[in-house]
């Protein structure tokens, strides 16, 4: 019986693989949304538990991090500079967390949810549909991890100027190649609804689904086999 016990559970987690993926790294994904909920408890020992541990991982940059239980879903530089520190030093602003007044930060910021968060919703529609469609090819899989990597590198080089001084944080390029035809707050900054958010989100999301795409194929049938 003791001989057949370890056969049991392999077989258990060949089975149930998918279901432990989307519950571990489901936890492991949403979790930064508990820290601004904790944090409107009063329970700032937990919620700062949280933002310690995914310190790790992420810039936690306010004017890219999504706000809960505030005015506003998001809030650009100066807003941030206006109640924390009048500083551009990614170090100190990153500790910000929030107020009762403005809402607290999430843990993550939009592009850490967009691109975690995109891995597990894209599994969450390839596990049903993995029978229908077929593997992705590795250069669709480039295809779709080129955005992500052109946003993130541009932003690194952008803040090289001073985190909301660079060409990222006026997008004049963008503005001279549109004729000007959207609103400042589109061009300027990283706010919700501005280019910066938006390409934050969408290649987060086109990253997520590559990924998922491309290996998930490939981790079923190592684990099935």
């Amino acid at each position: 019986m003791n001989k057949s016990a370890p056969a049991a559970t392999s077989a258990w987690l060949a089975r149930n693989w998918f279901l432990i993926f989307a519950l571990v790294y489901g936890l492991w994904v949403w979790a930064p949304f508990l820290s601004p909920l904790l944090m409107r408890l009063g329970w700032d020992g937990p919620a700062n538990a949280i933002y310690f541990v995914y310190s790790f991982f992420c810039h936690q940059l306010p004017e890219r991090s999504y706000f809960l239980f505030g005015q506003k879903s998001s809030y650009s530089l100066p807003e941030i500079q206006a109640v924390w520190v009048d500083t551009i030093n990614p170090l100190v602003l990153r500790k910000f967390r929030g107020t009762a007044e403005i809402g607290w930060k999430v843990a993550w910021s939009d592009r850490m949810i967009s691109f975690y968060g995109g891995i597990w919703l894209s599994a969450l529609i390839w596990y049903p549909l993995r029978r229908r469609i077929k593997n992705l090819h590795p250069l669709m899989l480039g295809f779709l991890l080129l955005p992500i990597a052109v946003d993130g590198i541009t932003h690194l080089v952008s803040d090289m100027a001073g985190i909301g001084m660079g060409f990222r944080d006026t997008n004049l390029w963008l503005a001279a190649l549109t004729n000007h035809a959207f609103s400042s707050t589109f061009y300027i900054g990283d706010a919700l609804g501005s280019f910066n958010s938006w390409m934050r989100i969408l290649t987060g999301l086109f990253a997520g689904l590559g990924i998922v795409w491309f290996a998930f194929p490939y981790i079923s049938e190592t684990i099935l086999d």
